[in-house]
């Protein structure tokens, strides 16, 4: 029996929709060998993370084992898969490998941190490997809502693994390779030990749909309407916004491409070969000279962020361009749980100014990038692996893909971020359990999710802060009481005086007070003034709120 082994350990994108990082190692126990497979981000709310710029996976344990790391795999380029490896590149060091078009949009970010072209590989679609340590690694192509996807087939002493990454099967996504059953049968023939499977849509029922679908609706919609047009979708999703534009052109209308994001996406699709043609596009400040209904914009903000090209819009308006009464905005995307407010934030801003929104509740503009449960039992069965390991979904979506697995034959369990799994034997075994969680992008700063920096400021945002300033003399005396600064605070409260003069009356009567032990010990003085000011805020404004003291001693 053999004292190595091959495992798997998800540290982001297993119990969660993003921030995708997935390990397999083959070795020694506690001395493999690594691979790191995707390296993305997820996005701060302000409910949960104010003020934070975006979130990484805790790659702590990968960190302290960065000597063992043979290589980075990307297998596409959206942000939940690639958006994090410029940001943790200088704490792994290994070399970073992905097809052409996903390896021009890695340069790019890494260029925005210092590091060098070279860091980034271009690798060709299957049949070529790339040696990692004890892994053979290719990029099998698939469809999916951005051009040249790949999954991954690795090879390990212990078999072949394949690693779906973000897929649906489509026969005709327009732009990018089209889903090759023959070619994954092909790539499955000499046995799979584990198909490490996305799980997004494990509950939608009907068969995914094609993105060619979707050209004639658009273009039917597009040409009725008689004001300017806007339409937004996923920047990334290249064939959408080719088939928006080209809608727009059949349609008479001269197209703009409004948000950073959206230009550098069709940009890298030209550079790499991925698009071969796309409608003549005119600049926001030529569109301003187009008479409104012979205009079509494409713009960023699909998901509701405040700062994109949507959003700006639906506030007033972007780049000198303006909504009006009759214009028609179009969601071509689905909208991403827990991005419902600021969507619909958008759809009535847009509603207030006379615009007609059209969103994807019927169906007919918008086409999963993900498989449904029909298109999950299709890869089973070509794939045919020993064992299922469901990845990129929350709980709820593993464990459903998990029993939909077994239910069909094939071993599975439900392996959260952490849990490490042996795939040596003919199951998949639990050895271990890492550690893992959230590092917040605050600035230009990463913090640790625990670190208490988001829970202070959460707490301030839901109580308010006040700073307590006390000077004592020579002789520990207060002089002149206490003076009081609160921010987020109601003016005044339930005795209708100034908030502030309530506290410093109350300060000042603790101080005169106090004990000479109490005057004379910084703690034990910050304590009492901090008890006095959330007691009196409790009673004046119904609030206790966050408190600074600052004391000064002179001599």
């Amino acid at each position: 029996m053999s004292s190595k082994r091959l495992i798997y350990l998800p540290l982001g994108g297993a119990g969660e929709i993003g921030m995708n990082a997935y390990v397999y190692g083959y070795g020694a126990p506690d001395k493999e060998r690594l691979i790191l497979v995707d390296l993305g981000v997820t996005f701060p709310d302000m409910d949960g993370s104010p003020g934070v710029d975006l979130i990484l996976p805790d790659i702590t344990w990968l960190k302290e084992r960065a000597d063992r790391l043979e290589a980075i795999f990307i297998t596409h380029a959206h942000e939940d898969h690639v958006g994090a490896v410029a940001h943790f590149y200088r704490d792994l060091g290994a070399p970073v490998y992905a097809r052409a078009f996903t390896a021009n949009i890695a340069r790019g970010k890494m260029a925005e941190f210092g590091h060098s072209d070279k860091a980034v590989r271009t690798v060709s679609a299957w049949p070529e490997q790339v040696e990692a340590g004890p892994f053979k690694v290719s990029f099998l192509p698939i469809s999916h809502s951005i051009p040249e996807s790949a999954g991954l087939v690795i090879d390990s002493p212990e078999g072949r693994v394949i690693h779906s990454g973000d897929f649906k099967l489509d026969r005709n996504p327009m732009v990018g390779e089209a889903f090759d059953p023959d070619l994954w049968a092909e790539a499955a023939k000499p046995g799979v030990r584990a198909l490490i499977c996305d799980s997004t849509n494990v509950f939608s029922l009907a068969p995914g749909r094609s993105e060619s679908e979707l050209g004639a609706p658009i273009e039917e919609l597009v040409s009725k309407a008689s004001g300017m047009v806007v339409a937004t979708t996923f920047a990334s999703n290249v064939a959408r916004v080719k088939t928006l534009a080209e809608a727009g052109e059949r349609a008479g209308r001269s197209i703009v491409l409004l948000g950073r994001a959206m230009r550098r996406m069709v940009e890298a699709a030209i550079e790499t070969g991925v698009l071969r043609s796309f409608p003549k596009v005119v600049s926001s400040e030529e569109a301003l000279n187009i008479p409104r209904e012979n205009l079509m914009l494409l713009v960023t903000g699909s998901q509701g962020e405040r700062r994109a090209a949507s959003a700006q819009l639906a506030r007033g308006k972007y780049r000198g361009l303006t909504l009006a009464e009759g214009d028609m905005f179009l969601f071509s995307s689905k909208t991403i749980p827990g991005n419902e407010r600021g969507v619909i934030r958008i759809m009535n801003q847009l509603s207030e100014k006379g615009v007609d929104v059209v969103d994807d509740s019927t169906g007919r503009y918008h086409v999963s990038g993900h498989a449904n449960r029909p298109d999950l039992l299709r890869m089973h069965e070509i794939v045919q692996p020993q064992m299922v390991i469901p990845m990129h979904g929350e709980h709820r979506h593993l464990r459903e893909h998990a029993g939909l697995a077994k239910a069909n034959g094939f071993a599975s369990i439900v392996a959260v971020n952490g849990m490490m799994l042996d795939l040596s034997g003919n199951a998949p075994k639990v050895v271990g359990f890492v550690d893992t969680g959230r590092t917040y992008l605050d600035g230009s700063v990463k913090i640790g999710a625990l670190d208490g920096v988001v829970r202070d400021r959460i707490r301030m945002a839901l109580n308010g802060h006040v700073v307590v300033s006390v000077v004592l003399d020579e002789d520990d005396v207060p002089i002149d009481g206490a003076w009081v600064d609160a921010m987020g605070l109601a003016a005044k409260g339930t005795s209708n005086a100034p908030l502030a003069d309530v506290l410093e009356e109350d300060l000042g009567q603790f101080l005169a007070r106090a004990a000479r032990k109490t005057l004379i010990d910084d703690t034990k003085l910050e304590e009492g003034l901090r008890r006095v000011v959330r007691q009196s805020a409790q009673n004046e404004i119904g609030k206790k709120p966050e408190v600074t003291v600052i004391v000064s001693r002179m001599g």
